[in-house]
């Protein structure tokens, strides 16, 4: 090995220790977060509370308890954005185009619809009541899209901190479990049929397997058709995230230190690299060159990471600051849910939808 590539493996390896205390910091979390949300399952039978909550909460105790000393922080700071990013852009393979274009384009521009009303919505109830203009992001981007995977693929597009990711994640979802268990009690309130159901399912809940858990009562017709339209929500946050890496490039560079008023884009800058990464993967997947077989090792995968990159972030959370802005988000969760409940009934109405 020449001098060359034995100074390039020293510093790799150099590296590598500098990170390692504070991922095995985050590991170890994300296994506590795990196994807790196993014995949700087992004494439940389903998890009220996923693993990626369960590491913020857990990560916010021990930050509350003990403040990580200097040799963990390098690690912990990769966890919360590198491997936060890695997991973004595997969520390019959750879905495929032809799946979304199954639907037909009336109900497929609704969706659309329903989304950027209840962005736009989301974020003006969230600025009324006072909340920093990048919690009001984030909590729309949860509500309006796929709620703790939107958070998190939002995140590091505007410069979000700890402290708002983990007010943002943390009571929505606790009120995404409220939407579940209520939600089903409103189909013979409405007269909803199981295709209504379905949708008003995939566009008012939050996470994929929380719409499983919100349909499959119902019906097997109703969980096929809200998985769908759930799906085609988990689609808009390729758009919506690059629309805020182009729009949010000013609150971005206030927390990473980059000069934003220059005369010439820097793409670089604007469109953060696991954006384009994500598109990518997405395109790859449409095209049907990510075999099927893979798709959920990769789904699981991502999962892991971005519980782990929320340990991270939960270890730098001021428990202070979260529960300083606690009402405000729930008021601001909840009216937005309300919002987003009479927008997706209204347009299984207009649709016509049987």
């Amino acid at each position: 090995m020449s001098p060359v590539k034995d100074k390039q493996f020293v510093q790799v390896i150099g590296q590598l220790r500098r990170l390692l205390p504070g991922v095995l910091l985050c590991i170890a979390i994300t296994g506590a977060a795990i196994l807790l949300q196993s014995a949700e399952e087992r004494l439940f039978g389903q998890a009220y509370l996923e693993a990626l909550v369960l590491a913020i909460l857990i990560g916010v105790a021990v930050r509350t308890a003990w403040i990580p000393e200097p040799r963990f922080i390098p690690g912990i700071a990769f966890s919360a954005k590198f491997l936060l990013e890695c997991a973004v852009v595997m969520l390019g393979a959750s879905v495929s185009i032809a799946t979304v274009l199954a639907l037909g384009s009336f109900l497929l521009v609704g969706i659309a619809s329903v989304v950027a009303m209840a962005l736009g919505i989301t974020f003006a109830i969230s600025r009324a009541i006072r909340l920093p203009v990048r919690m009001a992001i984030l909590i729309a981007c949860g509500n309006s899209i796929c709620g703790n995977s939107a958070i998190a693929a939002a995140a590091p597009a505007i410069g979000a901190d700890g402290d708002e990711i983990a007010a943002s994640i943390s009571f929505t979802a606790v009120l995404g479990v409220v939407v579940v268990l209520t939600l089903p009690l409103l189909v013979p309130v409405l007269r909803l049929s199981l295709t209504q159901y379905g949708v008003l399912a995939g566009l008012t809940v939050y996470a994929v397997p929380q719409v499983l858990a919100a349909t499959l009562p119902i019906g097997a017709l109703s969980n096929q058709v809200g998985t769908i339209v759930k799906l085609v929500r988990v689609l808009m946050l390729g758009p919506v995230v690059l629309g805020l890496s182009l729009l949010a490039r000013e609150l971005r560079a206030e927390r990473i230190g980059v000069r934003a008023g220059k005369s010439r884009l820097d793409w670089r800058e604007a469109v953060p690299w696991f954006i384009i990464g994500f598109l990518i993967v997405l395109i790859v997947r449409s095209l049907g060159l990510v075999p099927q077989v893979a798709l959920p090792p990769i789904t699981h995968i991502a999962a892991v990471l971005t519980t782990i990159a929320m340990a991270a972030l939960g270890l730098g959370v001021d428990i202070r600051v979260v529960a300083k802005s606690g009402p405000r988000v729930i008021l601001a969760v909840t009216a937005s849910l309300i919002v987003l409940g009479f927008i997706s009934y209204a347009l299984i109405r207009i649709a016509g939808i049987p």
